[in-house]
């Protein structure tokens, strides 16, 4: 790394003010510890799960019975629960605020704007509650949203959890095979969607889409009025209401809670899909209250009021975390469309307009923006803005420097990484230590993270596995539909024995921060040597000639050979000039190992709706191998870009 200065270091004074600090020194003083340091409380966290994760509960005020034990079978990853003696109702615990103060701000483009006092909030889901119970909705029922990030997607999201049905949702932009390939596999007792949504300024009409998906999952259908016809969409349907009709015969009252088991099943969260069915992960209530609340209070410091935003659609594990700053007493301010409709300021003048506290965005996006020549340091008042959040990618070197020369010099960046694996992340940011271009600042507390090398040894300042080597809360209880649960040990159990490994190829730095490589499933190996696809990224996509790339390993005489595609900006095309200045970056940047063999324009590069390009997916095109659920992608025409490209082994 190499770094001699950090980009920004939280002072003593702002140290001692942020919940984490206090939490900390209430930690001490409960358990009679001393903890001369953030590492030496981190490590406490790990060796004391069972008062570690009893002191967020206690501290953070958690509503429920927590009863007599925090944790039983503790060194067995897959035996092991987090109080089993518990109850709690998730929903509850997100409707901690009353009054006409604003729970939820909204933004569709420039098209909708809403906003949603508490007690409107809690009027919604009491309404939608009792609609929910007359239509027989009850506990373990799946109810499956296609809905933008909107009020009343988080509205009928805390009305589910209230009841103790299971919630799972994605985008109104899946096509109709991507939305069948998810709930088909759980049998929802209710779909809900809404009549058409707004992307970059246009119209999108959901309704063939609509009809398609119900007549297959058979089962009642909420339309809820956004950018088109709900009551002549219902009318078009089998069995189907519009909001109105479906919450018109109650009041709103007392929100009835059921009290639930902690391991009682939340969410269902889907993995990308892009190479097989996807897998339907099952996320527990209080496993995902606790983790967020530890992440949100303490590693975020977030605040009761204030202004918590973060770019994602209702398919992204985000929008779940973003829903839990509700739970701290924050704002959330939801946007739904183009970052880019109207234009590149969008959601700049949206962070000005409301006094954003937290924004939480991509990797690519703030790449997107360093290229575009949009500087928010210069034409916005972000004032009140304290925290930025990237994740979705690794954020190069470069992304960190623009955070601090064109968007604020005096900001927390918080580069985090984790996944749908376990809604939540591994590694993130920490306000009590200061930001180094590059380097994610550490793991999160209460989580036993390390690199392992292939042959199951820790390893410091070498690349390795991103592995768990504890049991966690925020785990999943399984995956839907997997019997014997063989799936689920296969996906993380099945490298190291009672070990969880998450698939990141990743190296600790000196400063005890960590970097990600990216996808260890789509590492490189030319020469048996694993090359992490982020370091070829963070080379070619510092040249203005690069939009974007995509690299993948090609099978070539017996080895791994290297092809790196490039999407060029202003439509320029690659010449064997540029190509070897494309290579020469590479090799004084990273490698020469890292130099690939072959650099071939395409016109895009194809990205899953979170915007994740799908490196897998390319892979398998150039091998000649078919690639299924395309439908999951936001752009799956990129695909057939690649087909016949690179020329196969004879």
């Amino acid at each position: 790394m190499g770094n001699e200065q950090p980009l920004w270091s939280p002072s003593k004074e702002a140290q001692q003010k942020t919940p984490l600090y206090h939490f900390i020194s209430w930690c001490a003083e409960r358990f009679g510890k001393v903890f001369l340091d953030y590492n030496a409380f981190y490590a406490w966290s790990i060796a004391e799960r069972a008062d570690f994760w009893s002191a967020v509960w206690e501290f953070s005020g958690v509503k429920g019975e927590r009863g007599d034990r925090a944790l039983i079978n503790g060194e067995d990853m897959l035996a092991a629960r987090f109080f089993p003696d518990a109850t709690l109702n998730f929903a509850e615990n997100l409707l901690s605020g009353t009054g006409a103060g604003d729970a939820l701000i909204f933004r569709g483009e420039d098209k909708v704007s809403h906003r949603w006092s508490w007690d409107r909030l809690r009027a919604e889901v009491s309404r939608l509650q009792q609609a929910f119970r007359g239509l027989g909705i009850e506990k373990g029922d799946r109810v499956a949203a296609m809905m933008p990030n909107m009020p009343e997607t988080v509205a009928c999201m805390l009305a589910a959890a209230s009841i103790g049905a299971i919630w799972s949702s994605c985008s109104p932009d899946f096509g109709e095979q991507g939305v069948l390939d998810r709930f088909s596999q759980i049998d929802p007792k209710l779909f809900i969607t809404c009549d058409g949504y707004w992307y970059n300024g246009k119209l999108q009409d959901v309704a063939a889409k609509v009809r398609a998906v119900s007549e297959v999952l058979k089962t009642p259908v909420l339309v809820v009025p956004y950018a088109g016809d709900a009551p002549a969409l219902a009318a078009s349907l089998a069995d189907a209401r519009t909001l109105a009709d479906f919450t018109a015969p109650y009041e709103a009252r007392a929100i009835e809670f059921a009290p639930l088991p902690f391991s009682h099943p939340l969410y269902i969260l889907f993995s990308s899909g892009t190479t097989g069915v996807p897998k339907c992960i099952v996320h527990s209530a209080g496993g995902t209250l606790l983790q967020h609340l530890k992440e949100l209070r303490f590693h975020c410091s977030l605040e009761p009021g204030e202004r918590l935003f973060y770019f994602t659609t209702c398919g992204w594990m985000m929008w779940n975390w973003l829903a839990s700053g509700l739970a701290v007493g924050a704002t959330l301010c939801l946007f739904d469309g183009s970052p880019f409709a109207p234009n590149g300021n969008v959601l700049f003048d949206y962070a000005e307009a409301e006094k954003f506290a937290v924004f939480g965005t991509s990797a690519k996006y703030i790449d997107a923006v360093r290229k575009g020549g949009i500087a928010p340091k210069q034409s916005h008042d972000l004032a009140a803005l304290r925290l930025v959040i990237s994740t979705g990618s690794p954020l190069s070197p470069e992304g960190f420097s623009f955070v601090y020369e064109g968007i604020k010099s005096d900001v927390h960046l918080a580069s985090i990484s984790g996944g749908t694996d376990i809604v939540s992340t591994f590694v993130l940011g920490n306000p009590l230590k200061p930001v180094w271009r590059g380097e994610i600042q550490g793991p999160g507390l209460g989580l036993a993270v390390d690199v392992w090398n292939d042959d199951g040894k820790s390893v410091r300042r070498e690349k390795g596995e991103l592995v768990c080597t504890k049991a966690f809360p925020c785990m999943p209880l399984m995956f839907w539909n997997d019997s014997g649960g063989q799936k689920y040990r296969a996906a993380y159990f099945e490298r190291f024995e009672n070990i969880w490994c998450h698939g990141d190829f990743a190296e600790w730095t000196e400063r005890d921060g960590i970097v990600i490589h990216g996808r260890s499933d789509a590492t490189l190996n030319p020469g048996g040597v694993r090359i992490g696809t982020a370091e070829i990224y963070n080379q070619v996509e510092q040249m203005e000639e690069v939009a974007e790339a995509i690299c993948i390993g090609q099978d070539w005489d017996d080895d791994v050979r290297v092809i790196l595609f490039v999407r060029l900006a202003n439509g320029l095309t690659l010449s064997d000039d540029l190509a070897k200045a494309i290579k020469a970056r590479i090799r004084t940047g990273a490698s020469p190992r890292h130099v690939p063999a072959k650099v071939i324009q395409v016109a895009d590069i194809p990205r899953t709706k979170s915007g994740k390009i799908v490196e897998l997916a390319v892979r398998d095109i150039v091998h000649g191998r078919a690639v299924r659920n395309k439908e999951t992608l936001a752009n799956p025409e990129a695909l057939d870009l690649f087909d016949g490209l690179v020329e196969l082994k004879s």
